[in-house]
């Protein structure tokens, strides 16, 4: 059977992920604890049989001399790389710090090799306590957070001798996303869509004049070093959240969002009232022609904007206002907007790319954002193996400098949070993190109104 390969020409969007990978590392992340023994032999053959199903991970990226014209082409070795780490016993937390200090500040190898690699963090190998953490890093120019994951879970699958479609079922490769947009949001349409989004956002944010988080110390962009704060809430927490939302009629992502808002407003303007930018990803696989399906690589979410309140403010009121904000931007389409943009504002390369990131930095949707997937179903075992803990992590690169990526999985939310290093300090990050969870979890232990606003 001949196997169809990815040669073409890299789009727009996944040109400036590209960009922006070179200027400093732009990874997305997935993590999942594997309780049980786990033969080095397994997860090359694993790996093996999940590069022959996807397109997307038997390729490199290749350029012209002056760095332009980037496209995918078939790599000679297809062989996505894989590292071991053997831990102390009593580092349960290893793979934190894995991620922190290596996944997320490790560019790929774009030029040479595959555009994934891994990490088997094998804890007590050899005994009756043996489990992994295994950790899938991917680039975001062919990955987002629902990618990462669905990765992670069929080299799970494969690993245990259950592949996900039969025996390494070979995908057709996909055209570009923006090949597959509805027709309003192509051609000339598109981006007079495009420009009279912007417009329309700049308008708002000349009334609103919302807050954006201002580095304590200047980084070069190409200096700029992604790192992880890890938090969750328990299952026990979960229930409560989902029960308090349900009540106060608003979703989760406005809710966590809300506790963030509330959190950085303490830091930007301590005792004072405003808004703060939050941008929010959405994806948009459900409104391509054809649907593109979550198991499918390749990245498709895009950030909207948004303006919550703080200072002395009720968090639910706060999650109700960036609901509607976010569900009419949605009926607005202005994601999809937002990608017909990237036609024009996308760089030819690194070298013409100073002017767009100075302006991310002055008005970037993304200077502060909360990814969040929702309920992730990630199988609870793959053969004899008890599966935990499957999260995902997000490289923030040159796109702002706080980011919180979120999903549930096994009964955990998971709240990652990610900044850049010097821009926002250890110990701020740390406490926007700590913050944002105790102002949620003091709103879940307050009784709720006996009369509803709104």
């Amino acid at each position: 059977m001949t196997v169809a390969e990815v040669h073409r020409p890299l789009s727009p969007m996944e040109r400036w992920y590209w960009i922006a990978d070179q200027i400093s590392p732009l990874n997305v992340i997935a993590r999942v604890r594997l309780s049980g023994a786990l033969a080095e032999s397994a997860l090359t053959r694993a790996a093996a049989d999940l590069a022959a199903e996807h397109p997307l991970l038997r390729v490199s990226i290749a350029a012209d001399a002056e760095g332009r014209n980037p496209e995918f082409v078939p790599v000679y070795n297809p062989e996505i790389p894989i590292r071991t780490v053997t831990p102390t016993a009593a580092a349960t937390d290893a793979w934190e710090y894995e991620v922190d200090t290596t996944e997320l500040g490790t560019a790929l190898d774009w030029r040479t090799r595959p555009l994934a690699r891994i990490v088997d963090i094998a804890h007590q190998p050899g005994t009756p306590g043996e489990y992994h953490d295994l950790i899938l890093t991917v680039s975001h120019v062919i990955a987002d957070g629902t990618t990462a994951l669905a990765l992670l879970r069929d080299l799970v699958e494969y690993a245990a001798g259950n592949p996900p479609d039969g025996p390494a079922a070979h995908r057709p490769p996909l055209p570009p996303l923006e090949e597959l947009l509805p027709s309003g949001f192509q051609g000339v349409r598109g981006l007079i869509r495009a420009v009279g989004t912007a417009i329309a956002d700049q308008a708002v944010s000349l009334v609103t004049r919302p807050r954006r988080l201002e580095p304590q110390t200047v980084v070069d962009a190409h200096s700029r070093r992604t790192r992880l704060w890890h938090r969750e809430l328990s299952g026990d927490q979960l229930e409560a959240l989902i029960e308090r939302c349900r009540a106060e009629g608003v979703t989760v992502h406005g809710a966590l969002t809300a506790a963030m808002a509330l959190a950085l407003g303490r830091a930007v303007a301590p005792g004072q009232n405003g808004r703060i930018g939050i941008g929010s990803p959405i994806d948009f696989r459900g409104e391509l022609h054809p649907v593109v399906s979550p198991d499918e690589a390749g990245a498709y979410v895009c950030t909207v904007p948004s303006f919550p309140r703080f200072g002395e403010v009720d968090l639910w009121d706060v999650a109700r206002e960036l609901n509607q904000d976010l569900l009419r931007r949605k009926r607005f389409r202005q994601h999809l907007a937002l990608i017909a943009l990237l036609r024009l504002a996308t760089p030819e390369s690194v070298s013409a790319s100073a002017r767009t990131v100075a302006l991310l930095d002055q008005r970037g949707p993304g200077n502060v954002c909360i990814s969040n997937i929702g309920r992730y179903d990630f199988p609870e075992k793959a053969g004899d193996w008890v599966l935990s803990g499957a999260q995902f992590i997000a490289g923030i690169s040159i796109s702002g400098y706080f980011v919180a990526t979120v999903n549930t999985s096994h009964g955990v939310l998971h709240w990652n949070f990610t900044y850049i290093e010097g821009a926002v300090s250890d110990a701020r990050a740390r406490q926007l993190a700590d913050d944002s969870l105790e102002i949620l979890s003091r709103e879940l232990t307050r009784p709720e109104p006996a009369v509803r606003k709104g």
